[in-house]
Formats: C-alpha cells, structure tokens, sequence
C-alpha cells in the first residue's frame, strides 16, 4: 500500500469516513501536512474545512524525539513514557510547552488572521493528517476540540501505526485509515511524493474549501506585510516522482561475460552531490528503509545509487552466499568498484560521492572509505558494525562519519562508541526509543533527516580533498 500524493491518501480516506456524512461534521487538519488530505476528506463529506495548528514538542538536545505537543488554545499532550526515557521532569516539559506555543500563536495569526476556529459545541469534529505514528499532535489536537464543546472526536489518516491503536482509543471516539500497517517505521514511506507542504499550500486548501462551499470561484490568498496587503508568491510545484535507471556495475572490467552488480540510479536536476548505498547483510538494494531514506535524499537535492552487493548468480540461497554476507573484505571491494564506476559515469556529473551503510554494509562503507580517500567524501552508518572493520583501517577514513545508532540497539551502541576514538572525523547520533532496524514510529524518519543534512552539508561544498575521479 503507497499512496501516489496526500491528494490521493485524501480521496481514499474520504471514502472511508462516509458514514460521518450525515453527521455534517467538521474537518479539522494539522498543520502542515495534514490539511491537503483535510481538503479531500471534507470535499468527500461536503463538510466545513480548517486548519487546527499543533506544535510537537521535542526533546531538549534532540527535538525530534517528540515527548508531546502543544494545540492552539493551549491543550496539552505529554508522553510519560517519552518523558521517562528523556529524563525530564513536569515543570522542564513545560518551559518547553510554552516556548512552541508562541510559535502555535504566530502559526494561527498566519493562518486565519482574526478569524476562529469554527463553532464546535456539540458537533463531531474529525481530526485529519496525512500519518500518524505516536499520535502526539492529534491527541493534543483531540484535546483542544473537546475545550471547545464537541461531543465527538475522530482520528482520521491514510495510514496509522498498528502499534499505537490501544492508546489512541482512549483519547478518540473512533479511529479511522486506509491502512493500519505493522511495523509502521516512517509516514513517508508510504507516499511516493512526500514534499514539504508550505503555509501557502495551507491558505490555498482553506480559502479553496471556503469557495466551493460558497459556490464562488477561490479567490488567491494574500497576506499582509508592513501594513499592505499584497499576494504571496506562488507555492513551489510539488516534486515529481524522479525517474529510476537499472544500470549494471562489472566487478572484473567491461569484458564480456563479467560479473555485474545490479543497482538503481536517481539523479535529480541540479543534485548536490550522491549517495551510495551498501545494504546490511540480509538484505539488497529493495530494502523499504533504504528506498525511504533514499526518497528523503532525493528530495533534498541528492543523488542515489542503490546497490545490490552480491551478483544475480550469488542471491541463491547457500553457504557460499550466506559467507559473503558477512565477509566485510569481499563487500568492501564491491563499494569501491561501484564507488569508481559511479563517478566515471558521465551522466553522475562528477558529482562528489558519499556512502550510506547499514549493518555490515556499514563495515564495507567505512573500509572502501579509507581505500578511496580521494573518492569518498561523507559517510553515514544506520545500525553500523564499524568493529568489523580493522582499527587501522578505521585510522585512515579521511571523509566525515556519522554513526546513526537507536537507543535501544544496546550492543550496537556500545560498539560504535568504542570505534569513536579511531575515526579522524565523527559524530555519534542516538535515536531515543529505536531498536536496531528502527521499527519504531517516527524512528526512521529521523534517520532520514540527519542523513540528508550530512550528506548535503559536505557533499555540496567544494574541499581540495575530493578531487576528480582517479585515471
């Protein structure tokens, strides 16, 4: 189950929410993302549309960890469990509250100006947006909707993680998707367009709304600044889905007959740099968490090549291949042939590469960096093994490293700590709450954001150490 765009997961969910017609309910979508999905769903139902705006509250120090959030009005939702692991108390959560309700104040001004929210006493509201793992936003807007006199509460999103479905019923009427999936990772890995949505996006899809429920053509709308009011500039067009090539990568040269790598290339138009993905040793260049980051980094200006490590002839399962899973040394020399076939590529553009590493791939990642000091320019680990790589291997990485390790991966952690000192250049990241494949919601899309900053950061900025590909 992917959905093509919010447009499309709207359409469906509407669909799924036909009994509330008569209910003649309200739809209320979280801002940001939640509101093009909103449109659709009060289109279906014939229902009145607008924005409830929700700030997530993170964590101090790592403020994706979401340890609840604040809703206009002030309703507030906290996570104990997420508060236990961060270790923070009552009063420090909040501090922490009121400094995003300032932004909740500013969001709200932006959006309807002096204009409320729509009467809610004794109505049915449905909360919408375009995924939902925790659920942390939606119930803190499920809270303000009840400050305001609803009678009932719906949760409604295109997909909702299986896993927060217990907790979810103690704070909503009823629970509504098109999907439930399990395990639930990330809500962009089940769109294939998942780009930002703007605030003129937002204002677009509530004056839209209002216009057809009026039966008039949709005014554009505009904003006011220093005092004027004039028209914003047109909202960027969503991002288009970017085409994929199958290329063959030869192990032995170009001659005929050689062994070849099977992989897949997306190169945006004006891409910055491209990632290079060695897959963990159960897995290949199909790998749903892989392709999510990968879709993360395409949209953030970035190339990709994804990368099966073992020949066609080798995916058979036997002993031989399940030996070279794990054999880093042989692994390593796969990055690197793929690494100087990619950069010798003429439609890659010359653009510097970096490695992205799972598992054992991570291992082969971090060897072929330091056998291409020259070729590799940023490396980052997901769930690494860095200590199967030779401490004075790990010596002669040059590139940045950034080893990405979920809290609750114990072991893991414990050994990418230990490579620290080896690596001329690293940072540790610890996702809090995730296990080693980052199963839990919202883990993976951490991961996806702390790669593309790495990788844009060093991958787009010229250095005299990366030169052109070697002759």
């Amino acid at each position: 189950m992917t959905f093509r765009d919010r447009e499309q997961a709207g359409r469906l969910l509407g669909a799924k929410l036909e009994r509330y017609r008569s209910a003649r309910p309200v739809v209320l979508g979280l801002t940001r993302g939640g509101v093009p999905v909103a449109f659709e769903v009060a289109r279906a139902l014939g229902a009145e549309l607008d924005a409830i705006v929700v700030r997530k509250v993170g964590a101090p120090g790592n403020p994706e960890y979401a340890l609840g959030a604040v809703a206009e009005g002030g309703a507030l939702f906290v996570r104990r469990d997420a508060l236990r692991e961060a270790g923070i108390g009552e009063d420090e959560v909040a501090v922490l509250a009121e400094r995003q309700a300032v932004d909740v104040a500013r969001r709200v001004q932006r959006y309807r100006g002096g204009r409320r929210l729509p009467e809610l006493t004794g109505r049915t509201v449905i909360v919408v947006d375009d995924g939902v793992a925790t659920g942390a936003t939606a119930r803190a807007a499920a809270r303000a909707a009840r400050q305001r006199g609803c009678t009932r509460v719906v949760l409604a999103a295109p997909v909702i993680a299986a896993g927060s479905l217990p907790e979810l019923r103690t704070e909503f009427d009823d629970v509504v998707a098109v999907g439930f999936p399990d395990p639930f990772m990330a809500v962009g890995l089940w769109y294939e367009r998942f780009g930002q949505v703007t605030d003129e996006e937002v204002l677009r899809c509530l004056e839209r709304a209002r216009a057809e429920r009026e039966g008039g053509p949709a005014a554009g709308p505009a904003e006011l600044w220093d005092g004027e009011w004039i028209e914003p500039e047109p909202a960027a067009p969503a991002r288009a889905v970017l085409d994929e090539e199958k290329i063959s990568i030869p192990l032995d040269g170009a001659s005929p007959g050689s062994e070849v790598l099977e992989a897949d290339l997306v190169v945006p138009a004006g891409a910055c740099g491209l990632v290079l993905f060695a897959h963990g040793s159960g897995s290949t260049r199909r790998s749903p968490r892989n392709r999510f980051v990968a879709r993360a980094l395409q949209a953030a200006g970035l190339g990709t090549l994804l990368v099966d490590l073992l020949t066609p002839a080798e995916v058979a399962e036997d002993e031989e291949t399940a030996r070279l899973r794990f054999d880093v040394e042989t692994l390593t020399g796969r990055v690197v042939a793929a690494t100087r076939f990619i950069r010798a590529l003429p439609r890659a553009g010359g653009l510097r590469v970096g490695t992205f590493g799972a598992s054992t791939g991570a291992a082969a990642a971090l060897a072929a960096a330091a056998a291409l000091p020259g070729e590799v320019a940023a490396v980052v680990s997901r769930g690494g093994r860095p200590d199967l790589v030779p401490i004075a291997t790990l010596a002669r990485v040059r590139a940045p490293v950034l080893l990405v390790v979920g809290s609750r991966d114990e072991t893991v952690l414990r050994l990418n700590r230990a490579v620290l000192p080896h690596l001329a250049h690293a940072e540790l990241a610890v996702v809090r709450g995730a296990t080693h494949l980052f199963e839990e919601p919202g883990a993976l899309e951490q991961v996806a954001r702390l790669a593309a900053t790495w990788f844009t950061r060093r991958l787009a900025a010229p250095s005299p150490l990366w030169g052109p590909p070697a002759p």
